[in-house]
């Protein structure tokens, strides 16, 4: 049986600090998790780039902010990510967003995947551990709603997008430029929907 409590109260980070971590390891040429080759460093280095923006330009849909203002009750939001994850970088500042909207209603924190295997082995993505995923828990840290690693409609064009394109950095490309369009919008629906479940 999986603690998530003592998970999200002993391994969670704030927001600020899983940045502050990213951003330390950067100076001394590593990232988060064990491969800190020229490569991951690279992601993680645009990814910091991808977060500041989404921080500064995302506004949240009139949808979005109406259901969260209709919940009663209070929730951890104990999200998994890595510094290097390109979808986690786009979407993990929403949920920084959303804790800023309504920190009487969600408390957010932030573990490693590679730090928390047990933890992303309960809750992968077809057969793998894609990140981030969004575990939504009630006020006994009961896991009540999962979210992740991606919008359904990114999902799919990626499972297309794989059948033609080998390339990983052609497929990031593709991918942020999805984002970069999108502006958080289907994310925010999916979210919102999820939103609008919970009391």
């Amino acid at each position: 049986m999986m603690n998530y409590s003592n998970i999200f109260v002993n391994e969670g980070l704030t927001y600020s600090q899983y940045r502050d971590l990213i951003d330390s390891l950067l100076k001394s040429n590593k990232t988060t998790g064990e491969d800190n080759s020229d490569a991951m460093l690279h992601y993680s280095k645009m990814n910091v780039q991808r977060m500041r923006r989404v921080d500064k330009t995302a506004v949240l849909s009139e949808d979005f902010i109406q259901a969260i203002g209709q919940l009663k009750n209070n929730y951890q939001l104990l999200v998994i990510s890595e510094g290097w994850c390109g979808d986690a970088a786009q979407i993990v500042p929403l949920f920084d967003k959303m804790t800023q909207l309504a920190p009487d209603k969600f408390t957010l924190r932030l573990v490693l995947r590679d730090k928390n295997l047990p933890l992303i082995d309960a809750h992968l993505t077809n057969g793998g551990r894609a990140i981030p995923v969004l575990l939504i828990l009630d006020a006994n840290g009961e896991l009540i709603s999962k979210w992740g690693p991606r919008p359904d409609v990114l999902q799919h064009l990626l499972n297309e997008w794989k059948t033609e394109i080998s390339d990983m950095f052609e497929l990031a490309e593709r991918l942020h430029l999805w984002y970069a369009r999108d502006k958080t919008q289907a994310t925010q629906q999916e979210l919102t929907t999820l939103i609008s479940k919970l009391e």
